[in-house]
């Protein structure tokens, strides 16, 4: 049994909280996040301090990396992209905590883009259906053949930190933030389950409770005012 948290996006008061309420109820119980953990919120730098020491594994967003190309590698597409995706916040939280930049963008970037795990499948926007057309080999409950395109494709509009597509069935349920959703959603058609229920635009942060390929609990909060105004 695991603890999937959706998009975060600098929200850290309602993270704290949810966070809170995870382990009070799943004591020991392992936690996860699809990534986004910055940006648009006020609070990114404190988000990321709090991820990495209370060991909460996460497959990093498309924000997140856009965050780390901007200082490792400010040429490319990524870096680019991050000056109109809501910068400005992640950059406001970290002015008197310059130190931690690196620190904390080469952990972002040592995390995998997906952990398939025998409660689920965690990526921060899915697996597209797109890969089906291109795949001759029935990938139900052979996630490892698709690893080399996740990695390989991972910048474009079809990968699994940006797609907005359809997702495809494999096998078992995958779980993914990154396109909002008022309420935790689930699409019977993929076996998917979308978890970014608009922490940063005022709505909530959500868990979904994981057990051998099942939503069993969900649990959330209500975003803290502070964390975006």
């Amino acid at each position: 049994m695991i603890a999937v948290i959706g998009d975060i996006h600098g929200c850290f008061y309602t993270l704290e909280k949810l966070y809170k309420k995870i382990v009070k109820k799943y004591k020991n119980i392992s936690v996860y996040t699809v990534g986004d953990l910055v940006d648009r919120g006020n609070f990114s730098f404190e988000v990321v301090n709090f991820i990495i020491e209370n060991n909460i594994k996460f497959t990093p967003g498309n924000h997140d990396y856009m965050f780390y190309h901007f200082f490792r590698d400010p040429e490319s597409v990524f870096a680019k992209s991050w000056m109109f995706n809501g910068n400005e916040a992640t950059l406001l939280s970290y002015e008197s905590n310059g130190d931690a930049i690196f620190r904390h963008i080469d952990h972002i970037k040592s995390q995998p883009l997906y952990y398939d795990l025998d409660e689920c499948f965690i990526s921060h926007a899915g697996i597209s259906y797109h890969y089906a057309k291109i795949l001759n080999e029935n990938i139900e409950n052979n996630v490892n053949i698709l690893s080399d395109y996740i990695y390989a494709d991972h910048a474009t509009d079809k990968g699994v930190l940006w797609t907005r597509d359809p997702l495809l069935d494999i096998g078992k349920i995958q779980v993914v933030g990154h396109t909002k959703h008022q309420k935790i959603t689930y699409d019977e058609d993929s076996h998917s389950v979308y978890i970014d229920t608009g922490a940063c635009v005022g709505n909530r942060l959500s868990a979904v409770i994981v057990d051998a390929n099942n939503i069993v609990d969900t649990i959330d909060e209500k975003t803290h005012l502070d964390d975006i105004f």
